[in-house]
Parts: C-alpha cells; structure tokens; sequence
C-alpha cells in the first residue's frame, strides 16, 4: 500500500480501531446495514442517490416487499417500476429504468447471480464506480475504500488533506484496513453524517478522532463543502491552534514562555496576558487537549498524553 502524500499521525492502528469501535458501539440503524444481500444494497444504493436516508427507509421496504429478489425486478413490467418510484418521490425516474435493466444483466448474463467485483458491478446498468464500490463492500466485504462528499470532509477536516481528488483517494485507502470495506467505509460514512456535519458535533456524538483531528485542535472547521471562515484571522480557534503547535514543538513550556509564541503582543499583565491565556488553556484542557502542572513556582503546559 502506498503511503499518501501527508504525513498522518503514526499509531495508525489506533486511529482505525478508535473508529470501528466507536461505529460498532452505536450508529444509526438503516436496514440494509443488516444484510450482506447484494441485490437488497444495490436497491438501497440506487435509492439513497441525493435522497436523504430517513425517506429512503419506507421506500426501501415497500420496493423489496413488491419485488423481494433480482429475478422479481427483472420480470416486472417496467412501467410498473418507474411508476412506483415516482409515488415514492424518489427523483430522477430513469434510474428505475436503470435499475430495472441492470436486474435483467444479472439474470441474462449472470445466470440471477450478483458479480462481486467493482469492475463487473460496474457492467451493470446505472451503476457508475461509486455505487459499485460500495455493493462491493457492503455485500462482498472487497470494496476499496469509498470517498465521498462526507469522508472528504472528514480527512480534510482531521488530516489535514489537501482538496484534491487524488490526494483524497490516497489517504482514504491507506486508513482503511486491509480486508474490512463494509465496517470501514460504513464508519467513516457515518462519521461525517454524524459528526463531522456541515455544522461539527464533535463532543455530541463522541467523536473518536477528536484526539488526531486538527480541526478539533485549532476550532478551525472549513472544509470542501463549507465555506471558509472569514473571522479566522486573529480568533480564538487560531490562538488555540498556535498554543497546540508550541507544545508540538516545545513539549512542555511555562505560560509566560508560551504566551509569546501565541500572541507577539502578549503581556502577562496585559489585555493579551497570563488571565487570557489561562482561560485559553482552561478550555483545551476540558477539551482534553493540554494539561498544566507547578514546577519550580511556575505553571508549565503540556499537550496531554
């Protein structure tokens, strides 16, 4: 496996294992997260195409209800499959048509049988390299690691990665643990529809990278998808990343040592000064970020460990 283009944290193993443990601990229940049937994923796939899960779960339901396997689609009439997508609401009526002739490939060409490679899948009717990914993870357990509008956000936001396709695809395949795509790709999904939202609910939902995540460490939460802060310059998450990067680089420094290093205009009497610090690091220290100790009179800072 390649190494990507950034430099992630080392304990890697513990990032990945951070994750699944807290997606497998609790996580929002989405039927066609209990089974590994490919034609059942592929509906729900298809489905949740710019359509928000909740509505999809109804819809999901009554189609499988209506025509319970691949062979069921394939001889419905296909009038009757675009009609009930319409009824359901679920937008753009010719992925029905897609999705009703890629049922016809698996029964003509597949002998009813679901190919469980990315590649095949992609033969299908309708479906492009994304949904292939992820029928491939989520029934066979053999996807590659899936990125999306969320995951993008998600190593933007925690690794810092750049906002390029490439470099996405990279960090994205070098977290995922060998052999794992369904859990894997279904938690860090879930992490960025959770808690790595458009609006973050870092401590809400217990986010398990909070401890990597640089955006969490400086307050600093832009991404692809949301705009940049305009008031970054000069605030508070900015002073909250500089004190993170002096103790990354000093290890442990006193507060009137520190202080210099956040603000060039810092006076420990002053408006910018020890009390303004103090309740600088008293919020990164609830955060769980630093920790301060008495040495010889002074009060010294360190990242906590």
């Amino acid at each position: 496996m390649s190494e990507p283009a950034v430099d992630f944290p080392e304990n890697r193993d513990a990032i990945r294992a951070a994750l699944i443990e807290w997606y497998e601990a609790d996580h929002r229940e989405y039927p066609w997260r209990e089974t590994d049937d490919p034609y059942a994923i592929l509906v729900s796939e298809v489905m949740s195409q710019q359509t928000q899960l909740d509505r999809v779960v109804d819809a999901w339901a009554d189609f499988l209800d209506r025509w319970p396997t691949v062979a069921d689609l394939a001889s419905a009439d296909r009038a009757d499959v675009v009609a009930f997508w319409s009824a359901h609401s679920l937008g753009y009526n010719n992925r029905a048509k897609y999705l009703h002739e890629a049922a016809n490939q698996v029964c003509e060409e597949y002998d009813g049988e679901f190919p469980e490679s990315s590649e095949e899948l992609s033969e299908l009717m309708g479906v492009g390299p994304y949904t292939a990914n992820a029928v491939a993870s989520f029934a066979f357990n053999n996807g590659d690691a899936v990125v999306d509008t969320n995951v993008k956000r998600v190593l933007y936001r925690a690794f810092s990665i750049p906002d390029e396709d490439a470099a996405f695809e990279d960090a994205a395949t070098t977290l995922m643990p060998g052999g794992e795509s369904r859990v894997w790709n279904n938690a860090i999904m879930e992490l960025g529809g959770v808690a790595c939202e458009k609006t973050p609910a870092c401590d809400e939902a217990g986010c398990p990278w909070r401890e990597w995540c640089d955006a969490y460490q400086t307050g600093d939460f832009t991404a692809p998808d949301v705009p940049t802060q305009p008031s970054f310059e000069g605030s508070r998450r900015q002073m909250r990343g500089r004190v993170i990067g002096a103790l990354k680089e000093h290890d442990r420094l006193a507060v009137d040592d520190l202080g210099p290093k956040v603000r060039v205009d810092y006076a420990p009497a002053g408006e910018y000064g020890r009390e303004w610090l103090r309740s600088l690091l008293k919020d990164l220290s609830e955060d769980g970020l630093v920790e301060t100790s008495q040495q010889d009179e002074k009060t010294v800072v360190r990242l906590q460990r």
